[in-house]
């Protein structure tokens, strides 16, 4: 086979490749856009839940605080999928440095690379799109309720990517409601149709649920924004290595013909001379 036909090959091959790597470029950025309305949405119900918060702990004693020695149970969201980068290699370092007594691990990508480390962990599928965040949802509240088996209490906190610069997040779930100020705009006691300690309970466990959809929407986000500039790269680098090889096809082409001439012209000398 010629050279320039052997590299006509290899062009068809990576134009494949920058086919398949384009639409997921084009999936990820769809579907951070969408996350990014779903997040902000979220982030309004939590908002909404803490104050509530506020405003009942204004009048009635909040639950009490953990103590230290109490063991610390994390949650680290990392990725279901490659091509973004250190996206989990950073959540690891920072999670070795945290010494956590037990971890939930959610992401495929992420467990494996756990697996090279000592620490014992839950692993977890992570969500692939944002219509999966619910079923992940569902898993990790499972997997922290069967804690409860052995542990009586617990610190819960998870540990994310805030943003697309990949800034990591510590964020605590146990002890509920941590930080959040009582509130001095109402004077009148709020009207319950609960009692207060099941109204506590309840609003913990609505603010527990709300915080980690809005974690899993938050970390997704920032995946898929990895994921883009990745693949992004990706397709460019392609582009231009099509592009070299594309210009020396052409000149293994030029020689290939100017050698075609030559054995033509040298056959028609042969010919006359005879």
């Amino acid at each position: 086979m010629s050279q320039s036909r052997a590299l006509q090959q290899h062009i068809t091959h990576l134009t494949e490749i920058r086919s398949i790597l384009h639409s997921l470029k084009n999936m990820a950025f769809m579907d951070m856009h969408k996350l990014i309305r779903l997040r902000q949405a979220q982030s309004l119900v939590v908002q909404h839940i803490e104050t509530v918060a506020a405003d009942f702990l204004q009048f009635y004693p909040g639950l009490p605080e953990l103590d230290m020695s109490t063991p610390l149970i994390m949650i680290i969201i990392g990725s279901e999928r490659g091509f973004c980068g250190n996206f989990n290699e950073s959540l690891i370092e920072q999670l070795t440095q945290a010494e956590p007594d037990s971890v939930i691990a959610v992401g495929s990508r992420l467990c494996v690379r756990l697996q090279n480390t000592n620490l014992a962990f839950t692993e977890l599928s992570g969500a692939n799109s944002s219509e999966e965040i619910s079923q992940v949802l569902s898993s990790v509240s499972d997997a922290i309720s069967q804690l409860h088996n052995q542990y009586a209490l617990f610190n819960l906190s998870v540990l994310f990517h805030q943003d697309e610069h990949l800034n990591i997040t510590l964020k605590a779930l146990l002890p509920p409601l941590k930080g959040i100020k009582q509130s001095s705009e109402y004077k009148n006691e709020p009207l319950l149709n609960l009692q207060p300690s099941q109204f506590l309970l309840e609003l913990v466990d609505q603010s527990i649920f709300s915080s980690l959809q809005n974690v899993l929407y938050t970390s997704l986000a920032a995946e898929n924004n990895q994921r883009l500039q990745h693949l992004d790269n990706a397709v460019r680098h392609l582009d231009e290595t099509t592009e070299k090889l594309h210009k020396k096809s052409q000149i293994y082409r030029q020689e290939e013909i100017t050698e075609e001439i030559e054995v033509i012209l040298l056959n028609a000398e042969n010919i006359a001379i005879e």
